[in-house]
């Protein structure tokens, strides 16, 4: 097999633009996306003391990963269409502006709503860096580069609260959204130059109708999700209206993809046995994986007393557990030619990890959370690039961008969900524990800032932190059944041979 260095142009390159450097390129712009995603959850506590709004917290991550979700299956469509460059140029800039946005928010709705915009850019980011990866290698190839993509993405995943934290502590919670700008701004760089400029393609129709229903369906299910026995009784006018608002735009929805001509989510697709488990499978490890590592910085630093820098460094195992069985498993597919196995045992090790988690408790060492954390990651790394891998092998070349997208829209939905749902589970079961434990008039603080749970007296300082960790066991506790669930779900995948040619009618950066 040819060196990522060595390999002949492709028709989307020339010889002064290798697919080494395009890759890098890619890569680059893989840990703005995955950053992004867990770079805020170290300074939650942080910023929710400076703002108030405790009950809001879990919107700062959810607001970014609903807009991404939302705007997935659309990016993988225009880069099917107008070419992965524009597109990819576009979102980056998207992604730039909400970042600075954020980085001048002064007030906690102002900081949703941009990380929504934000989210509206980093959609595009992670779905085009992967069908450029299709469109340059073939299946065979891939599992070797997806397999460093999961590296960079489980890289992220620690990274993020690791930057969060030394920002938090050194400068302002703002540069967690700084930052993202000279990175940005040199990955938009490289992709000018390091792409070639797409030919001219077929005017696009794009499925505006499916779009907008789609945009609802999913704001619509976060929202039950999220307000659903907190904020809102299950049986109250407004849970069951949105429900109601839900079960119509969906409905609306696959009645306008069966008809359309170029429909945003072809649902022919979800007849591929591999596309409709890949999808379920990482709708739930996102859910889990999101819906989880979202609360572990909250532990460290309300229980444990860690520092948000220290904290974010304790998560390191888990970035070098998914390195080394993302990487690991990527380079033996390339090997052997076969992945069925690896979503198997990866999601059998992520319950595992999950359920070791819900165990933590205020006596729990450090040593023994980091160790629980490694396996949680050992199993992730098996899992995540594998599905993207084996989609993008079972479908034709023309349906790549869509099905790249919808791999990833499932698990930015599991996600989306996870965070809403165990924020509400975790907030819910905190009021509940408080009102139970503490005695009445007892003054608490109003967000869970560590300095100020740490100013409580100590009687009441114990009780605090015994409801707090409580309250996190059932989260773990949801995340480790729905991980046991896609392990049963995995077994369903099917083993496709991996095809050793890569498309030789288009390259990178190239549309229809």
């Amino acid at each position: 097999m040819p060196d990522a260095g060595s390999t002949p142009p492709t028709p989307g390159t020339t010889r002064h633009q290798p697919v080494r450097t395009i890759f890098g390129a890619l890569m680059l712009v893989m840990l703005l996306a995955s950053l992004d995603q867990t770079i805020v959850s170290t300074a939650l506590p942080t910023i929710v003391g400076e703002f108030g709004g405790l009950a809001h917290l879990s919107w700062i991550v959810t607001a970014y990963l609903l807009a991404t979700t939302i705007v997935t299956p659309l990016y993988g469509k225009l880069g099917d269409l107008f070419g992965r460059k524009i597109v990819l140029q576009s979102a980056i800039l998207l992604f730039l502006v909400g970042s600075a946005l954020c980085g001048l928010s002064r007030s906690m709705l102002q900081l949703i709503v941009f990380r929504a915009v934000q989210g509206l850019g980093g959609g595009g980011l992670m779905v085009t860096t992967m069908a450029v990866v299709g469109d340059i290698f073939s299946p065979r190839e891939r599992g070797r580069y997806q397999g460093i993509f999961g590296g960079v993405f489980g890289l992220s995943t620690v990274l993020g609260p690791l930057i969060g934290g030394f920002f938090v502590e050194q400068l302002s919670w703002r540069w967690i959204f700084y930052v993202n700008l000279p990175l940005g701004l040199v990955a938009l760089a490289i992709i000018g130059w390091a792409f070639s400029v797409p030919s001219a393609r077929r005017r696009p129709n794009i499925d505006v109708a499916g779009a907008s229903l789609l945009a609802v369906t999913l704001t619509a299910l976060v929202l039950l999700t999220s307000l659903g026995g907190n904020t809102l009784p299950w049986l109250s006018p407004g849970a069951i209206g949105l429900a109601a608002v839900w079960l119509a735009a969906l409905a609306g929805f696959i009645a306008v993809e069966r008809s359309v001509a170029e429909p945003i989510l072809p649902l022919y697709l979800f007849a591929n046995r591999v596309f409709a488990i890949s999808c379920s499978v990482g709708f739930i490890v996102g859910l889990a994986l999101f819906g989880s590592v979202t609360f572990m910085p909250m532990y460290l630093q309300a229980v444990k007393g860690l520092s948000p820098t220290t904290a974010g460094m304790t998560l390191t195992p888990m970035m070098a557990g998914v390195l080394v069985t993302s990487v690991g498993s990527g380079r033996i597919i390339s090997r052997i030619g076969r992945y069925r196995p690896f979503p198997i045992a990866g999601t059998a090790v992520m319950t595992l990890g999950l359920g070791l988690l819900a165990t933590l408790g205020i006596a729990t060492s450090v040593w023994m959370a980091c160790l629980y954390m490694v396996v949680l990651g050992l199993g992730l790394g098996l899992v995540m690039q594998v599905l993207v891998l084996a989609v993008q092998n079972a479908v034709d070349y023309r349906d790549l961008g869509v099905a790249t997208s919808g791999t990833t829209l499932f698990r930015s939905i599991g996600g989306s969900v996870g965070v809403s749902l165990f924020g509400a589970i975790f907030t819910a079961t905190l009021t509940t524990n408080l009102a139970a434990q503490l005695p009445a008039g007892t003054t608490l603080p109003a967000a869970t800032a560590p300095a100020a749970i740490q100013a409580l007296p100590s009687a009441t300082r114990s009780l605090y932190l015994a409801a707090f960790t409580a309250a996190l066991h059932p989260v773990f506790l949801h995340a480790a059944v729905v991980a046991a669930l896609a392990f049963a779900l995995s077994w369903f995948l099917k083993e496709v041979p991996l095809r050793v040619t890569p498309p030789a009618d288009r390259g990178a950066g190239e549309g229809t």
